[in-house]
């Protein structure tokens, strides 16, 4: 790409568009182009087939698509694989139709079988039944790696496919509703140090920025704790010294309260985490540096059988949601207790991605976690 290139960057207010955009803006980069809704419904034919006549880009990042964690995956199934696929196909059709020299589609570690090795190749794909629970999203984005596949084959496009892990970064959904794992865990132990030091000012702040069903920083105290009990925050007046003794480390707050956060599942699931900043320098270096045609494994390969080229973008290292809690618990400075509900559904047992092949073309990340949830959470409390 060069600097004057017209850039189309789909989905640019959401969490990777917004950093794809920042990174591209602060390289130098200067003919953006983008699709604010509701003007723009990338779900809707024409509107995208307009948009490509009239801007006629040159390179597009796909990064827009409806997005969530476990509930709201399971229980917008329709939405999920009815959204993504009419976005996807819309936009790698018109990015065909009106010349696109290349395309970068993001997908998601999700789209790999619930029960496969460890960690993940890309061969993996399709080699057993996904996880129920986000299946209708995993469907529409394997959909969207065979839809480049097959255009790249048939009609000589240069589109590549990036299944990113689990990513976090400024600009995420902190909806509890609707957010994904470790954006909903600051959130929720960011509120249970505000109970813990009895800080109403910083809670109804962060009720004013994002209200919870209708909850917001004009509610009354016992509407405040209600619905905070339903995602699991629940305040029970304690002494001091019963504070586990583990948090010395940490100031101890003077209040009389003690926190308790139930959280989902069993905390036993491994996860992997990328900063988005990590995420996006990647996308960047494959749409300057690596094509379509480079990752065939061989020349001599028969068109029957390039299949599986999209590229695991990772860091190659994971750990349980319960040490991932314990990280953002000491970020946070939370000195409350966490516990689990194994009742609730857990996901996909493990989903570590094997990085090789992004590592064999020349990345790897640069932000650990810890260091990440510290910019994150410094981040949220601005």
């Amino acid at each position: 790409m060069d600097k004057n290139s017209k850039i189309y960057i789909a989905g640019h207010s959401g969490m990777v568009g917004s950093a794809i955009t920042r990174k591209l803006i602060s390289e130098g980069y200067t003919n953006l182009v983008f699709t604010s809704f509701p003007a723009y419904d990338l779900t809707n034919q024409q509107t995208v087939a307009d948009f490509f006549i009239k801007e006629k880009p040159e390179y597009v990042f796909l990064a827009a698509a409806k997005v969530g964690g476990i509930l709201s995956n399971n229980r917008y199934r329709a939405q999920f694989i009815y959204d993504n696929l009419m976005i996807q196909n819309n936009i790698i059709h018109h990015s065909y139709l009106n010349g696109v020299k290349k395309l970068l589609f993001l997908g998601s570690s999700c789209v790999y079988p619930r029960s496969c090795p460890q960690p993940i190749k890309e061969e993996y794909l399709l080699t057993s039944e996904l996880e129920y629970t986000n299946e209708p999203y995993a469907i529409a984005k394997i959909a969207g790696i065979r839809l480049c596949e097959s255009y790249n084959i048939q009609y000589g496009t240069n589109f590549i496919s990036v299944m990113p892990t689990n990513m976090y970064g400024p600009n995420d959904n902190y909806d509890l509703e609707t957010s994904h794992v470790l954006p909903a865990l600051i959130r929720k132990i960011h509120l249970g140090k505000c109970l813990e030091n009895n800080n109403w000012s910083a809670i109804r702040y962060d009720l004013k920025k994002r209200s919870i069903e209708g909850i917001n920083e004009n509610s009354g105290e016992e509407e405040i704790l209600q619905i905070l009990a339903k995602y699991g925050l629940k305040i029970t007046s304690a002494p001091i010294d019963q504070y586990p003794a583990a948090n010395t480390s940490q100031p101890i707050p003077h209040t009389s309260y003690l926190v308790t956060i139930t959280l989902w599942g069993s905390g036993s699931p491994y996860r992997e985490f990328l900063y988005v900043d990590d995420m996006v320098e990647a996308c960047i270096f494959l749409m300057c540096e690596v094509n379509f045609s480079d990752l065939i494994s061989d020349n001599k390969t028969p068109v029957f059988r390039i299949k599986n080229t999209q590229i695991n973008i990772g860091t190659g290292k994971d750990q349980t949601i319960a040490e991932l809690a314990e990280l953002i618990k000491e970020v946070v400075g939370f000195m409350g207790k966490l516990e689990w509900d194994s009742l609730k559904p857990d996901g996909t047992p493990r989903k570590l991605l094997d990085v090789t092949k992004i590592n064999n073309l020349g990345w790897t990340e640069k932000i650990n976690l810890e260091e990440g949830i510290a910019m994150v959470y410094k981040n949220y409390k601005k």
